[in-house]
């Protein structure tokens, strides 16, 4: 595919351009995700499924727990679960190829019914409310993930439900994230609060967060900032989705700035929705993505082998 022109902001699409039942719609949906994952990554979504009030209703639900005493968050923090459940504390991740930890905690909800080895879910008992929404959106999120992936499998020349299987209670993950209040006399030297990296993922679907800071590396090497408009989510191609088209569709560099010095003293608040496939999926690049002209760039694994690596590099599991 050739290159196309460099991107100022990120391509907006509707969703039910693609549910519609009218195929030249759908057909068009799938060509603009398609062209916008292989140019830059990234696209905003709407009529994603998302109310603004259950979006409301979580941040709300989010800032309760997060606000509440470290001693009280970390009554569910659990080492042995590798950050995959429950609350990850401040300075526990650090982003590939960085030495300093990112400026921020979260809490991770996975399958709501989890199977084989998956970990069960962890809900904070001082914030009941927590659970209902999280959930809810995880529900949300999963089902429009896989309305996103039947449109790449087609415009991939796949099956349409070629990803069904393989994400049927897979390993998603959402993430409630906290990028707490800076001191700017106090902020370790190269400390941002998300540095730049790509997500493990197959895509990320993320709801508009608290305040701006999201930027995105285009392939000229130019930052660009990212903001969803109130009805649309940003979804952005995982580093899964590019080992299995081979760099095709792109796992795009991004990051999360401090604020300017006059609002550090202020919380950010986001919650992505990362979308696993099973363990056991097989991430070999497609054949129909490798040609003379795009030889193969990564060894094979299955997915569960490649997020067992990324846990390590980012120092939420020891090796």
């Amino acid at each position: 595919m050739s290159e196309t022109a460099l991107l100022d902001e990120i391509p907006s699409l509707d969703i039910s351009d693609f549910t519609s039942g009218d195929p030249a719609r759908k057909s068009q949906f799938v060509q603009d995700l398609g062209t916008a994952f292989n140019n830059i990554g990234f696209v905003c979504i709407k009529n994603h499924g998302l109310s603004e009030d259950l979006r409301l209703k979580l941040y709300d639900s989010v800032q309760q727990f997060f606000k509440q005493p470290d001693d009280v968050k970390k009554k569910y923090e659990f080492s042995e679960l590798s950050g995959q459940r429950g609350y990850i504390g401040k300075g526990k991740e650090t982003a590939k190829g960085f030495k300093v930890a990112d400026l921020k905690e979260f809490y991770h909800v996975g399958q709501p019914a989890p199977e084989g080895e998956m970990p069960h879910n962890i809900f904070p008992e001082e914030v009941p409310e927590f659970k209902e929404y999280t959930l809810k959106v995880y529900e949300t999120f999963e089902n429009t993930g896989k309305t996103l992936l039947r449109a790449i499998a087609v415009y991939l020349g796949l099956d349409e439900n070629y990803f069904e299987d393989k994400v049927r209670n897979g390993d998603s993950i959402l993430r409630a994230l906290h990028y707490f209040p800076l001191d700017p006399t106090t902020v370790p030297d190269g400390a941002v609060r998300a540095a730049a990296h790509g997500d493990i993922n197959l895509i990320t679907l993320l709801m508009g967060a608290s305040a701006e800071g999201l930027e995105v590396l285009r392939r000229d090497g130019k930052w660009i900032a990212i903001t969803a408009l109130p009805d649309q989510i940003v979804v952005n191609v995982g580093d899964m989705l590019d080992r299995l088209t081979n760099h095709n569709l792109k796992s795009t560099i991004h990051r999360v700035v401090n604020p300017p010095r006059e609002k550090m003293n202020t919380s950010r608040y986001s919650i992505p929705f990362f979308m696993h496939p099973r363990g056991d999926m097989n991430l070999t690049c497609l054949e129909s993505c490798v040609d003379a002209n795009h030889p193969k760039l990564y060894v094979d694994m299955t997915a569960g082998e490649f997020l067992n690596e990324r846990l390590i590099e980012l120092g939420l599991k020891k090796a």
